[in-house]
């Protein structure tokens, strides 16, 4: 059932309400309000939460938000001397939450933006700013892009290929738009968008976050993730990438350049891994070097790994020409490893990929990265994918993930996180796919408890049901298979 919603006007008297009437303090009186709605079934999720202040301007006597005062200022003052103030103090409101960009689009601030960004085509210093507040604006509100600004964008790209950091932003905004809105990303790509971004990648090779933001939207022009949209292109545009651009290679070498980072790593072995979606694809992957590439993030994320246990009693990291934060390297490293194995486990759709891996020693690798990140249920699911991925059709591979303790640390996941699905059928997947054409595997790894844990996860996750007790039935247990239906007249059993 679709939640009620309200206008920023209706909120906003309810909180002058409680100040006024019931001399409430402004957060109180917000607090209140937030509960009334909320208690009603209201969506605030895009009402801005706080009280309107009185503007510094000229008009001292009118309540406005703050996101509302900056626009205000941009509308009276495109042409003052203070603009670019103005311009910076309002994406500075729009970045702080949705509700503010939400607001203030619908008071009209995209057509206002769009027309300041044309009018300083030419004046650069200004055209980073003027970009940024669109590049904050579109954030979640891919809608607001029309024609005119898909264009505008187009312009921008060509005409500043050589300024790094107005091509990153200008890269930012696109993939704003582009993100569940396939209409965008079709209407982009017709103009020549792929051509930009794969360029911005080689000709900024050295610039961290620009490859991060273009390989990032490379990626969003292969999602089919707008629900409004019955069929999306996102296989097209991956095909095209490939083929037409080059695109394979163009990640593969900005990886290279990139070694220490591991953002950027986890970025490009994202978008690797949707660009995987033919068979010929995952092996162009392995001939232009990227699963030796993974092979070696994998290796060095172990010795990485150790070298983080060995620092635990200082309270950063110090690598060469790096310095953070240990929580913040933590979750850097997890990523990494995740993308890392999400990558092998789309490459290794290509049988003759899954035995480079396996003779490459990848599934060791895999095996010590899910033990070394156990607690980790994402590094636990594509470990186990991969594992799974590595297993299907192959007995020699079977053999390999079995002396290597793969079977060992798919049951551990499940025991670790046995309230996560995905973990669940994905182990459950990888049991199975090693004791189907090699049963001599079966004994080991029942006796390891892999019954008791597919049973449980049968009765926990509805979604388990199909992998679950193929697992069983390969693995020798007893199942209960129904048969839906036997061809007599009559509907399916429930």
């Amino acid at each position: 059932m679709a939640k009620r919603r309200i206008t920023q006007e209706t909120f906003d008297a309810a909180v002058r309400e409680n100040i006024e009437e019931f001399e409430m303090d402004p957060d109180e009186a917000v607090r209140e309000a937030v509960e009334q709605f909320e208690s009603q079934g209201v969506d605030l999720s895009c009402i801005v939460k706080a009280v309107p202040t009185v503007s510094s301007g000229d008009n001292q006597t009118e309540q406005a938000h703050e996101v509302l005062q900056a626009l205000d200022s941009l509308k009276i003052g495109n042409d003052s001397p203070g603009v670019t103030e103005n311009i910076k103090s309002f994406t500075e409101q729009c970045s702080l939450e949705f509700a503010k960009r939400y607001l203030a689009a619908q008071k009209g601030a995209y057509p206002i933006i769009l027309t300041y960004c044309k009018k300083i085509m030419e004046e650069q210093e200004s055209m980073l700013s003027a970009l940024s507040a669109l590049a904050a604006l579109t954030d979640g509100q891919p809608d607001l892009l029309d024609a005119e600004g898909q264009q505008f964008l187009l312009d921008v790209l060509k005409k500043y290929q050589a300024d790094s950091s107005v091509t990153r932003v200008a890269i930012c905004t696109v993939r704003h738009c582009c993100l569940k809105h396939e209409q965008n990303r079709q209407d982009l790509v017709k103009g020549g968008i792929l051509p930009l971004l794969t360029g911005a990648i080689t000709q900024h090779s050295g610039c961290a976050d620009l490859v991060k933001e273009a390989s990032s939207a490379l990626r969003v022009m292969t999602f089919d993730d707008d629900v409004r949209v019955t069929f999306g292109h996102a296989h097209e545009h991956a095909k095209m990438i490939v083929l037409e651009h080059n695109g394979l290679k163009v990640l593969i070498e900005a990886a290279k350049a990139h070694l220490c980072n591991t953002s950027v790593l986890s970025e490009l072995c994202a978008t690797l891994s949707r660009l995987a979606v033919r068979n010929e694809f995952c092996q162009d992957v392995c001939d232009l070097g990227g699963l030796k590439l993974m092979m070696t993030l994998l290796a060095d994320s172990y010795e990485t790994a150790v070298l983080y246990q060995k620092q635990l009693c200082y309270k950063v990291i110090q690598l060469p020409g790096f310095f953070f934060p240990l929580n913040w390297f933590s979750l850097f490293l997890q990523e990494l490893v995740r993308q890392v194995l999400s990558a092998i486990r789309a490459v290794a759709g290509n049988d003759d990929v899954k035995d480079a891996v396996v003779n490459a020693g990848g599934v060791q690798l895999i095996v010590i990265a899910m033990n070394r990140h156990m607690s980790n249920v994402a590094v636990c699911e594509q470990g186990c994918a991969c594992l799974s991925v590595l297993a299907l059709r192959k007995p020699n591979n079977c053999k390999v993930i079995m002396e290597n303790g793969g079977a060992l640390a798919a049951v551990q996941a499940m025991k670790t996180h046995t309230d996560v699905v995905n973990v669940q059928k994905q182990a459950c997947m990888l049991l199975r796919n090693l004791v189907s054409r090699a049963r001599t595997y079966s004994q080991p790894i029942l006796e390891m408890g892999a019954e008791a844990l597919i049973a449980q996860a049968l009765r926990t996750h509805q979604d388990c049901g199909d992998v679950g007790k193929a697992a069983l039935r390969d693995l020798g247990c007893q199942v209960e298979l129904r048969e839906l239906w036997t061809g007599k007249q009559g509907s399916l059993a429930k």
